[in-house]
């Protein structure tokens, strides 16, 4: 039998090579893949503790300005959850205007949930359990860590 030359295709050694360059490649993309959502997630993680710990501060600032009224006693003028920063404290005038902090609390990128590990400013700085005093600082409760060994709860 005699081929056509109109007749064309790849033979098996040709699709061979083809598919092991195809399987290089996208071996090479999953991994990079992985660490961009990574990257973007720790991003978030920082991006949301520092938008807490910055409606923390602000409570406090407010708190020891006397806009709130005497403090609780125990408080230190930390909120007592972080609830209240989304609902909001009465302001100390006739009006009885609420001041809020938080539009929401931020959803934890690692979780997934808008459940985060708190502190008060009478636990130890690497505590994973609250006193409930107050709240001081967040934390993710995440097990994960990141690149360089370090917890994603000590951010």
């Amino acid at each position: 039998m005699k081929r056509r030359n109109t007749q064309r295709g790849m033979t098996l050694v040709e699709l061979i090579v083809a598919f092991t360059i195809l399987m290089i490649l996208s071996g090479m993309a999953v991994p990079l893949a992985r660490a961009k959502v990574r990257m973007e997630r720790e991003r978030e993680l920082r991006y949301c503790l520092r938008e807490m710990q910055d409606a923390i501060d602000k409570y406090k600032d407010y708190c020891d300005a006397g806009y709130f009224g005497p403090p609780k006693m125990g408080t230190n003028c930390y909120p007592e959850t972080l609830e209240i920063l989304v609902e909001g404290q009465k302001l100390n005038s006739a009006d009885g205007k609420k001041v809020k902090f938080l539009r929401k609390i931020p959803t934890d990128p690692f979780t997934g949930t808008a459940e985060w590990g708190l502190r008060s400013d009478q636990d130890d700085s690497k505590s994973m359990t609250w006193g409930g005093q107050d709240v001081f600082s967040v934390y993710s409760k995440t097990s994960q860590m990141d690149a360089a060994g370090t917890s994603y709860s000590e951010y």
